[in-house]
């Protein structure tokens, strides 16, 4: 399949600067717009509750969503479970945070029902939903609840937990998964679940070493990127494929942060995949160069860039249309989730052909006229 004619050569350098005057712009408003007003992070990274529910009967993802919202939670993201009907995993961005103070009121009533010196820890899960309670004797489990009760703390249950001559206590506080029940099932009634399957949580110290985690991957990946460019070329053609890798990057999370879309996980997930995409199609670019850097040994850097772009140009629409192609129905008919993994997958395509083109090639053609013709 040719979509043009073989032999033509555009003059793509005609109308770089331009382009190049763009690129520029938008970074800088991707870069301004990661501060201002910064990122939406998803649970992953700023913490949150993921319940899992079995309900009674039938019920869509909109319209468990719509009634989660109801219940006073900010945007909820609904998954529905692969062959499992009636199956979702919701993820909450609330948490049941315990603060300093009522801990140590927990401590102190506790200490009362006990006797003073008889508590060696009593220590909150930082999903606040659990406290383990370390004592010097067995007491009955009534007691260290109607204390811990008396501090304000809604149990559910306290049992017994790891070795008999350890005397460690573990109490079941109410949480957000209960929360969410007692909710479903005033609105519900009959359809409800009768308890959460399972009940996770994402503390923030949690997301912040993901965020970090996840920024380190970025940074990794074009780093290793640009070393196997200078190796598999020339020197002088790694800043053009960095330049465009980051150029993709940051442009793909700034139309994310600007339309305030959750960044989560899956949204690191789909960077990671366009920059791989961008350094594919920058590399069959920068392969017919040096093919034709070979050939046409009397023709400028400018001369072969425009001949080599021209004649990768065919196969480049080719191979970002299919691939727009395969992921456009998960966009239309995806979950919420899977809708803004291919949203960025969909930015990060186009902008990835484009920077080949008016990012990579010109900049290896001005670090060859900066550097290595003078050299």
């Amino acid at each position: 399949m040719e979509f043009f004619k073989p032999g033509v050569t555009h003059d793509f350098f005609k109308y770089r600067w331009p382009f190049i005057f763009t690129s520029v712009g938008l970074c800088v408003l991707s870069l301004i717009s990661l501060f201002i007003p910064g990122p939406k992070f998803g649970i992953d990274f700023k913490g949150g509750t993921e319940v899992e529910l079995a309900f009674k009967s039938d019920i869509t993802s909109s319209q468990l969503r719509q009634i989660v919202i109801e219940l006073g939670f900010d945007a909820p993201e609904v998954i529905a479970m692969q062959g499992q009907k009636n199956r979702y995993i919701l993820r909450l961005q609330e948490i049941s945070s315990l603060p300093a103070k009522q801990i140590a009121s927990a401590r102190k009533k506790l200490d009362a029902a006990v006797g003073a010196g008889k508590v060696l820890e009593l220590s909150a899960s930082p999903g606040g939903d659990k406290l383990s309670i370390q004592l010097t004797e067995t007491v009955d489990p009534k007691v260290i609840s109607d204390a811990l009760g008396a501090a304000g703390l809604k149990v559910r249950d306290v049992s017994p937990f790891g070795k008999a001559e350890d005397v460690r206590y573990e109490a079941q506080l109410v949480g957000v998964g209960d929360k969410l029940v007692a909710g479903l099932k005033e609105k519900l009634a009959d359809k409800a679940p009768e308890k959460p399957l399972r009940v996770e949580w994402v503390g923030p110290k949690a997301g912040e070493q993901l965020r970090d985690a996840a920024v380190k991957s970025i940074l990794y990946a074009v780093a290793f990127i640009m070393v196997y460019v200078a190796f598999r070329f020339d020197l002088r053609f790694a800043p053009g494929g960095v330049v465009a890798l980051a150029h993709d990057a940051l442009i793909t999370l700034g139309v994310y942060v600007v339309l305030q879309k959750e960044v989560t996980l899956g949204t690191i997930a789909a960077v990671l995949t366009v920059i791989g995409f961008s350094i594919n199609d920058t590399i069959v670019v920068y392969d017919r160069i040096r093919e034709n850097m070979a050939r046409m040994r009397d023709a400028s850097l400018v001369q072969i860039i425009n001949t080599s772009t021209s004649q990768t140009l065919g196969r480049t629409i080719i191979t970002s249309g299919v691939a727009m192609i395969s992921i456009m129905g998960f966009f239309f008919w995806g979950t919420p989730l899977i809708r803004d993994i291919v949203f960025a997958l969909m930015i990060g395509f186009l902008v990835g052909t484009y920077s080949s083109i008016y990012v990579a090639a010109p900049l290896t053609e001005w670090m060859d006229r900066r550097f290595f013709r003078r050299a």
